[in-house]
């Protein structure tokens, strides 16, 4: 059984992400959506969502569309946790249910972006994204960023909606300056 709320937004969610090409535009149709899902986050979610390991944060599936085209995790970040420096291959959209999620960017300075190697990164900005915060990004640009809670703040709880089923994704070695696809593992809820 899905909660009204959860069901609502994953209709909705489908017509957008189908009627928009351009990820830019999707990301954009999709962001507001996400604002009133994390509102209602309480009624969906359940203990299984959050779940969590000492061992690095929890990837916990919500949703995944039949066809793979559109995927929602609820990530579970304890104090300490974070991501590799990675990008998606796909547009994104974000929603923090819980805490304070902290994400890093990086700007690629190498021209060559179908390139795994002889990639020079750059540290760029830095964002902290409080419970009720939004953001979004799209693959092309490679939106390069390293995304997690530092030791001092308490766990965080994201809500993250792909346009894929996000089995994989780049992680990138800043100082080897090079890139390689990973599996990435979630719970099944």
């Amino acid at each position: 059984m899905t909660a009204p709320a959860l069901e609502s937004f994953i209709d909705q969610a489908m017509a957008r992400s189908r009627g928009h090409a351009d990820p830019a535009d999707c990301v954009l149709a999709l962001a507001p959506l996400m604002l009133d899902l994390i509102d209602h986050a309480g009624t969906f979610l359940a203990p299984q969502h959050y779940q969590s390991s000492p061992a690095g944060y929890n990837r916990n599936l919500v949703y995944e569309a039949p066809d793979r085209s559109l995927s929602l995790y609820a990530l579970v970040w304890l104090p300490g946790q974070w991501t590799p420096v990675h990008d998606h291959g796909s547009w994104g959209v974000v929603g923090v249910v819980e805490g304070v999620l902290e994400e890093r960017g990086y700007v690629r300075l190498s021209p060559e972006r179908g390139a795994d190697t002889e990639i020079d990164l750059a540290r760029g900005g830095t964002v902290l994204l409080p419970h009720g915060a939004v953001t979004s990004f799209v693959p092309n640009p490679d939106h390069i960023h390293v995304t997690g809670v530092p030791a001092e703040r308490p766990r965080a709880v994201s809500l993250h909606l792909y346009g894929r089923t996000m089995s994989n994704f780049n992680i990138y070695d800043v100082a080897a300056r090079t890139r390689r696809r990973i599996e990435v593992a979630h719970n099944e809820s």
